[in-house]
């Protein structure tokens, strides 16, 4: 009876904590693509030139789907609009879960709402969305709404935490 009730213990504690897997990604960087040159990640294109950030970061409860991402300095880099966020004036944040199917696993495209970006190309969203059970190498796009990703999270970490 005692091996069967410290085997629930371990199986429950176990469930428990993969529902409170949070992913960090500790920087957020632009686009880095020539003028008309496209770096899709899964099937999402790139925008149409470079941008740059100055700092940023991401965070996702992959159990209960709550987060937040802000970024700093979100600028194009080169042209007319150098140095200024250009017409862009809001953002979503994207998640990707299981790209290019990875643990056999379907892929998923999650939008956060979108939220303004600043001319100076600053931007910040807490959130709460829905996410697949299953969400395997998860990646952090930033989007115009329009769909074209401006820039991604970097230096991803995982870490189990019973709290958000």
């Amino acid at each position: 009876m005692k091996k069967i009730c410290l085997l629930s213990l371990v199986l429950c504690a176990g469930a428990f904590a993969q529902n409170n897997t949070i992913v960090r990604w500790r920087g957020i960087q632009g686009v880095i693509t020539a003028p008309g040159i496209d770096n899709p990640v899964s099937q999402i294109h790139s925008g149409a030139g470079p941008w740059t950030t100055q700092d940023g970061d991401a965070r996702i409860n992959l159990g209960t789907g709550e987060g937040s991402f802000d970024v700093e300095g979100l600028v194009l880099n080169g042209g007319g609009t150098s140095g200024t966020a250009g017409a862009v004036t809001s953002v979503v944040g994207t998640f990707v879960c299981n790209p290019a199917g990875a643990g056999g696993a379907a892929e998923a495209v999650i939008d956060t709402p979108a939220t303004t970006l600043t001319a100076a190309g600053n931007a910040e969203l807490t959130f709460k969305i829905s996410l697949p059970p299953v969400c395997n190498n998860p990646l952090f796009l930033i989007r115009v709404p329009s769909g074209r990703w401006i820039a991604t999270g970097t230096k991803p970490a995982t870490s189990s935490n019973f709290g958000y």
